[in-house]
């Protein structure tokens, strides 16, 4: 990712609005890049304007030192350094057309430890269902081998020293104006977008 360090800007999409049609629709990917991810963008940038001392940390550096700092600035710096990463990482992820299935290292890996792509596409949506109200699911990479974990909220794995390497936001902000309370219908749609090449790169960063 760029921009790492405050003060913090709300990077363009790798592509346009309408690129995931149809299976994300144009007005809600504007308002969940341009209205909700600007507004962690905002929150973090005016506690971090106050907190001159921070202003030096990486973006993962103020999300896994969150839990120390001063009781009155801790949830904030959490929650809004949490949705910027997360955002950020579930718009880089996003692409049409899709190439469908991972290859390379990451699909071998895949196949190692979840039996096939299949199985793992069958759990990972289950764990995206599971999620009660809003969050995140996730495959991470820990102690050498891929997991699936699920967060509330804009927590992130990297608070608990996981790696991400692919995430699906079930915020209903992500697919409300479309699909309604029907999220599994969204999470069916989400498949077909999956930039993989991306999530190649992920996973061969966590094992350097």
């Amino acid at each position: 990712m760029e921009n790492e360090y405050y003060p913090f800007v709300n990077l363009p999409l790798p592509y346009g609005y309408d690129a995931l049609e149809p299976y994300i629709d144009e007005k809600t990917m504007m308002l969940h890049h341009d209205k909700h991810l600007q507004t962690y963008i905002n929150n973090l940038n005016d506690v971090l304007k106050n907190n001159p001392g921070l202003q030096k940390l990486s973006l993962k550096e103020l999300i896994r030192s969150s839990s120390c700092l001063p009781q009155n600035i801790k949830n904030t710096v959490r929650n809004n350094a949490g949705g910027v990463y997360n955002h950020r990482l579930y718009f880089d992820l996003l692409k049409n057309p899709s190439e469908k299935r991972p290859s390379g290292m990451l699909a071998a890996a895949i196949d190692r430890d979840f039996g096939s792509y299949g199985m793992f596409a069958e759990e990972f949506k289950k764990a995206a269902l599971s999620v009660f109200g809003s969050g995140y699911a996730w495959l991470v990479y820990a102690c050498g081998k891929l997991k699936i974990v699920t967060t509330p909220n804009q927590d992130s794995p990297v608070c608990h020293h996981l790696c991400p390497i692919l995430t699906i936001d079930v915020w209903e902000h992500a697919y409300y104006l479309k699909h309604y309370n029907v999220r599994t219908d969204y999470i069916v749609d989400w498949f077909n977008i999956i930039n993989w090449d991306k999530a190649e790169k992920n996973y061969l960063e966590c094992l350097t």
